[in-house]
């Protein structure tokens, strides 16, 4: 184990918002995009999940490891709010298998990540 708790594992998803115009988010471990509060947030009516090719192109990684450091393009990038505050967070290194740990707070100000409400827990499966 990383020593980590699970909302501290960081997903990156990339969305497309329209053509040749995406945006990273960051999604908690334990969490789900909430995709009203989230086409509200950035203004849209409509937001897509590329398939695995235009999200290698998009972002230069392959699906499972992006990450907005070091991206082919420095798309925006948005947080959910319970990433902020954290002392510890784990995100995506590039490659399967690698992760990068540091002070979400310290994240965010690096990625110049906007921070907004657009998650709710996962519903839990029997």
């Amino acid at each position: 184990m990383q020593g980590i708790e699970l909302h501290q594992l960081l997903r990156t998803i990339v969305l497309r918002k329209g053509r040749d115009d995406y945006v990273f988010v960051l999604v908690p471990g334990g969490r789900t995009i909430d995709w009203p509060l989230l086409r509200a947030h950035l203004g849209v009516r409509k937001i897509s999940l590329p398939d695995q090719e235009e999200a290698r192109e998009a972002t230069g990684y392959e699906r499972g490891a992006i990450t907005p450091f070091g991206a082919s393009t420095a798309w925006p990038v948005l947080a959910d709010v319970t990433v902020a505050g954290q002392d510890l967070v784990a995100i995506g290194g590039g490659i399967r298998g690698v992760n990068l740990h540091l002070r979400a707070d310290d994240m965010l100000a690096a990625l110049h990540a906007d921070v907004a409400d657009v998650t709710k827990p996962e519903e839990r499966r029997p």
